[in-house]
């Protein structure tokens, strides 16, 4: 086929396919194709009640995932997530025994210990230039330590509250999850910010090049510390999620959203070394990964195949990432 016949039918594509990050195109062209595998091995993998049922899944990760996209837009890592999401919902239900006043500020308190991990994390890697992947695991360790200690080594025996438990489980809009409601608030949210703020361009600028970002006028550190600290309180805001999911806490409930938060942001385009990215790929990767998750435990698959397929997939997409600037 000619350069010439080619460029005809890209001329033809609607707008908004040309201008699309080749990507996002994938991750999402990878997701009707995981729909329709799965409706091969099972009629119901289709039905409105059991996609209703993965878009509320995938609102946690989509809430933590958001956090980790601003720091990776910035050329960083947050690895503090395990414990940051444990520190939130453990602090949110420890906080509710005590009395009225507790119940009524579990919320803000755990979400509020998640934003100190990350303001932490922000001035060691803003303030002190302490490279953020060995920061983020330094804090995660001490969160760890701080939760062991409090709890004794055992399991946490403080239950989520009724508003944590209404937040994941309830239905502020008939036959909407209020999970998928706050999901799709803090995505709007997220989204107006990068695109509409001055803070917003300071996070691309940064990620594309830091030293030409502060000699423009700005102030980088501080921007590096607030997005630490949203990637933190978001993270412990979706332990807080998974609590009331639950209806308690646990110590090891963050542990699987470490990698799947990272690999559904450079999956969905946004660039690991900073500076590029959009929210809609984010949104594309945290449906992705959780519909491969879904799959696989329909299949019955062992864990160790589960891993397996699943990294698997991930570098695939990962490669064909890689290679989609170069094909403009």
């Amino acid at each position: 086929m000619s350069e010439t016949t080619i460029g005809s039918i890209a001329g033809r594509m609607p707008k908004f396919i040309r201008r699309a990050d080749p990507a996002v195109l994938t991750a999402f062209a990878c997701i009707v194709l995981l729909l329709f595998l799965g409706s091969l091995y099972s009629r119901s993998f289709l039905s409105p009640e059991y996609l209703l049922q993965q878009l509320k899944v995938a609102s946690f990760l989509g809430v933590i995932a958001t956090g980790m996209m601003l720091v990776i837009l910035l050329g960083q890592i947050d690895l503090s997530v395990p414990w940051s999401v444990a520190v939130g919902a453990m602090m949110a239900a420890a906080a509710a025994a005590y009395g009225p006043i507790g119940v009524a500020l579990a919320i803000p308190f755990g979400i509020f210990c998640g934003v100190l991990i990350g303001i932490v994390n922000g001035i060691g890697v803003a303030y002190l230039r302490i490279p953020s992947m060995i920061i983020t695991l330094a804090t995660n360790a001490v969160a760890q330590g701080l939760m062991v200690v409090y709890t004794g080594g055992f399991s946490p025996q403080d239950s989520a509250t009724g508003a944590m438990r209404y937040l994941a489980t309830g239905f502020a809009i008939p036959g909407v999850p209020n999970a998928v409601i706050i999901w799709a608030l803090i995505g709007a949210a997220m989204v107006l910010m990068l695109t509409r703020t001055s803070f917003g361009r300071s996070v691309y600028g940064i990620g594309n090049r830091e030293r030409a970002a502060y000699l423009s006028g700005i102030d980088t550190r501080r921007v590096v510390m607030i997005a630490f600290a949203i990637s933190g309180g978001l993270s412990a805001f979706g332990g807080v999620l998974l609590a009331g999911y639950a209806s308690k806490a646990a110590q090891s409930m963050g542990d699987a959203y470490l990698l799947p938060s990272i690999a559904a942001v450079v999956l969905g385009g946004t660039s690991i070394l900073g500076g590029r990215g959009s929210y809609l790929g984010t949104v594309a990767g945290v449906i992705l990964i959780t519909l491969l998750q879904s799959i696989l435990s329909v299949m019955q698959m062992p864990e160790a195949g589960r891993q397996i397929i699943y990294g698997v997939v991930i570098v695939a997409m990962l490669l064909l990432y890689g290679r989609a600037p170069a094909s403009r």
